[in-house]
């Protein structure tokens, strides 16, 4: 599929199914509580991005006072900004979305498994630079006398 039809997908599909979605609802529960439910939302789910941000900059704190690079905090703190994004817009679906990236194990599973698609894929061999010489990718180790 095309970067295009997907982001027109994104654009507009979404809201329409949301909007679809909210009708439903508001036909069911009345119009007044399902705008207060969808406030209701956006304020518990800004009021957990904040916590669980603070969470992950502490752990990303943590990991640098050990020494060490805090990469998978430094995701996890770009997964939950968009969870907060989702969660202002105005829907059930997309703060489902949102509450669901607020969910910590969830949302390191998330990362894990997009990690190990990224990362694992099979060697092609040598590569070449811009100058147009050949480079192999390894280690060494110099064993002085």
């Amino acid at each position: 599929m095309s970067p295009f039809w997907l982001i027109l997908l994104f654009l507009v599909g979404i809201p329409l199914f949301e909007l679809y979605f909210l009708i439903q609802v508001g036909s069911f529960i009345g119009a007044l509580p399902t705008i207060v439910l969808s406030v209701f939302t956006a304020v518990l789910g800004a009021l957990l991005m904040r916590q669980q941000g603070f969470v992950t900059a502490l752990r990303a704190q943590e990991a640098m006072a050990r020494g060490e690079t805090p990469a998978l905090e430094l995701m996890e703190g770009v997964l939950i900004f968009i969870a907060g994004v989702v969660l202002l817009f105005p829907g059930f679906v997309t703060d489902l979305l949102g509450f669901l990236l607020l969910i910590g194990p969830l949302r390191r599973l998330l990362l894990l498994h997009l990690l190990q698609r990224v990362l694992v894929q099979p060697s092609q061999g040598p590569t070449q630079s811009c100058e147009g010489q050949r480079y192999i990718e390894g280690e060494f180790r110099r064993e002085d006398d």
